[in-house]
């Protein structure tokens, strides 16, 4: 397991060569702030970074549940039906590469200005992983506990049921973590393309204002909060599916 003090002395190395260069003339403020004028930031403009988080925070959280669903779901779909396997997966994988400032506005003029259109963003940016590493957790399912089944007449909704959705957990948290990063992505570009609120709307409109440790601000507060759902759904990972980390032969505590 990686040392979080390791993590905090690369951080904190990182974070002192920024400084060190704004200082030094490297780069205009206004273009790159220093660490502490966005320290300063986060603090002044509390209140305001706040308010905005917990409206992108809602559209992640319920935008990655959304995403959950559809790419476990689909990822069944195609596990059970090799036809829509061909036929449907070649689609999932063009959905990927639809740039999000171009379907943004679009859903905002067909769903207008609500939440409905982020969340649409939010889980087409993010279910991709989940189907991918749910669609591999199930390929490897051991062949003999499936032939064991069989022997035992079970049906193809048990067998699934007993064996192919355990073994397929670990790769559903696998997924779910990949879109947590994407997730808060794509939540910026939405809120861009059509809101009034948000971390990616005052993002949007500080640049202009030249405010850029704002802006800075705004993305440290995302970056927290994407490395938060990341540490929240590694714990539940493990306390959910505590044979995925496991080493052979040793006995789960």
């Amino acid at each position: 397991m990686a040392s979080p003090i390791g993590a905090l002395v690369v951080l904190l190395v990182l974070v002192g060569a920024w400084e060190l260069y704004v200082d030094a003339g490297g780069a205009d403020p206004l273009i790159l702030p220093a660490p502490h004028a966005v320290g300063q930031a986060l603090w002044n403009d509390r209140a305001l970074l706040w308010s905005n988080f917990l409206v992108t925070a809602q559209e992640v959280l319920l935008g990655i549940l959304v995403a959950a669903g559809a790419g476990l779901a689909l990822a069944v779909a195609i596990h059970f039906s090799r036809p829509l396997r061909a036929s449907l997966y070649p689609l999932l994988v063009a959905s990927q590469t639809i740039p999000v400032p171009i379907i943004a506005p679009l859903l905002v003029f067909w769903l207008g200005f609500t939440i409905l259109p982020k969340l649409v963003v939010i889980a087409l940016v993010s279910f991709f992983s989940i189907v991918v590493t749910t669609l591999d957790g199930l390929a490897t399912v051991d062949g003999e506990l499936l032939k064991l089944m069989r022997t035992f007449d079970a049906s193809r909704i048990r067998t699934f049921r007993h064996v192919e959705l355990p073994a397929a957990l670990p790769g559903v948290f696998t997924g779910t973590k990949i879109a947590v990063a994407v997730a808060v992505i794509g939540a910026v570009f939405a809120e861009q393309a059509g809101s009034d609120s948000g971390l990616g709307y005052l993002f949007q409109q500080s640049i202009p204002q030249l405010l850029t440790a704002r802006a800075y601000a705004a993305v440290v507060i995302l970056s927290l909060f994407a490395i938060t759902l990341f540490a929240v759904l590694s714990v539940a990972e493990r306390l959910a599916v505590p044979w995925a980390f496991n080493r052979p032969g040793e006995k789960i505590s």
